[in-house]
């Protein structure tokens, strides 16, 4: 029996196109998903509501499985799946709400253990019209060996100071590093190839991101891959964290797809999702355990 005395949050699972928001964060002026998101949940609860997300994405990112939560008034008026319906229809085409629950203490950025994000990049001289905006054009030679191990080197624990951006933009450094504040641990790095067509998906499972860090890791990867660096150039970034420079090499936003973010009370997709077709690990499984972009 439920005796938790505190209305349960409204959970959401969201998809939405990057290409015309001013990325995730609510924003002075307005146009980012979170304001469309707000006068949706505004609407539907006749009064303001603030939602709160997993976390950022950037300008032009977009959104197979973001996840937010909301504390609205009389959250049981309503069934989840009429939730979902009264919010799409309040919402414009480039934002859908894919599920609704209800959930006692559920906070989405808190109890967040991971997420997964996916990188497109289209590998052929001529970019279809219907990846415009979805899906990075990288013509010319490209190495796909030279590109998985480069891969390889990325998974596992590692301080990742010189392979995330400051919002700043700067390219330096901080004086006064905190040790822990860029490590982060990526599970799996995986790339997959598909002979039926020019499309190569990056995919990055780990604890956490930093800011503009899988843009980074894929403009850094592509960067060796092209034959313009040497596998030694990124080992010594994520070797020596503190030292030199950032990496100047930066993917396009709109390749980058948020797919989904990890909670521990669902399957781990590791275990839950099949491998696609024509995929190969990137390197072995990384041993440590289980924040925008």
């Amino acid at each position: 029996m439920d005796t938790d005395p505190t209305p349960p949050r409204l959970r959401l699972t969201l998809a939405y196109d990057g290409t015309p928001w001013r990325g995730w964060q609510t924003l002075s002026g307005g146009g980012a998903v979170q304001d469309a998101l707000d006068a949706a949940l505004a609407k539907v609860a006749d009064g303001p509501v603030r939602s709160q997300g997993s976390g950022r994405t950037d300008a032009g990112v977009h959104a197979l499985g973001q996840v937010a939560h909301a504390i609205v008034p009389h959250p049981h008026r309503l069934p989840p799946e009429a939730w979902v319906r009264a919010l799409n229809a309040h919402l414009p085409p480039t934002i859908r709400v894919l599920h609704a629950s209800l959930q006692h203490g559920f906070h989405a950025r808190f109890d967040a253990i991971g997420k997964v994000y996916r990188y497109r990049i289209w590998r052929s001289d001529i970019l279809h019209p219907l990846e415009v905006n979805r899906a990075w054009h990288v013509y010319g030679p490209l190495d796909a060996d030279l590109l998985r191990r480069g891969a390889s080197l990325l998974e596992g624990r590692h301080d990742f100071s010189r392979l995330s951006a400051n919002r700043a933009g700067s390219t330096a450094l901080p004086a006064t590093p905190d040790p822990l504040h860029a490590v982060r641990t990526l599970h799996r790095v995986t790339l997959h190839t598909d002979p039926a067509q020019p499309l190569w998906e990056l995919e990055f499972e780990g604890d956490g991101f930093l800011y503009k860090m899988v843009r980074m890791l894929v403009g850094s990867l592509v960067h060796i891959a092209r034959g313009r660096a040497p596998l030694a150039w990124l080992e010594d970034l994520l070797q020596h964290p503190q030292d030199g420079i950032k990496s100047n090499q930066s993917a396009p936003a709109a390749g980058l797809y948020l797919v989904r973010v990890l909670y521990a009370d669902e399957p781990h997709p590791r275990s839950a999702d099949p491998q696609p077709a024509g995929s190969k690990r990137a390197g072995p499984d990384a041993s440590s355990p289980a924040q925008g972009v």
